[in-house]
């Protein structure tokens, strides 16, 4: 009697311990037909991206509003990021995307400048108002070989 209570209550633990993995995994992970409701995809069109990665942040004064899942490349040869975006968040059509960096050499992450426009970006729409990545490299090497024009 005594070994079956035992394996009552140890079987009981398991089960409370696979809940709470399985919990923290849904609540970790990215699981698009959970986080598909709170959250939305929207584009947008850039002429460098120098240093954006997937998973970058997108903020908006300052505040994390949802990441870059994807970098490619458009038919005219301009560099395009999906963003999924918390869907509370609304971004008007005259708002402005931009390539930041965290820091002089820190990681790039997208920083949307919100317009004041009564029109609304929907799912899938592309932001082409965007400000690109500034390459410090390009700008450097110009001023050291007497390039920059005066």
């Amino acid at each position: 009697m005594g070994n079956s209570r035992v394996e009552i209550v140890v079987g009981c633990f398991l089960i409370a311990g696979f809940m709470a993995l399985g919990w923290l995994a849904l609540q970790l992970g990215e699981v698009p037909w959970l986080t598909g409701s709170k959250t939305y995809m929207i584009n947008a069109e850039f002429n460098n991206i120098s240093g954006v990665k997937a998973g970058a942040d997108v903020q908006i004064a300052g505040v994390t509003v949802g990441k870059v899942r994807q970098l490619r490349l458009s038919q005219d040869s301009h560099a395009v990021i999906a963003m999924q975006i918390d869907r509370a968040v609304a971004i008007p059509a005259d708002s402005v995307a931009s390539v930041k960096s965290q820091g002089i050499i820190g990681d790039k992450y997208i920083q949307i400048s919100l317009g004041g426009d009564e029109t609304i970006y929907q799912p899938g729409d592309t932001i082409v108002d965007t400000e690109s990545s500034v390459d410090l490299e390009s700008l450097i090497s110009k001023f050291a070989f007497g390039q920059v024009n005066k």
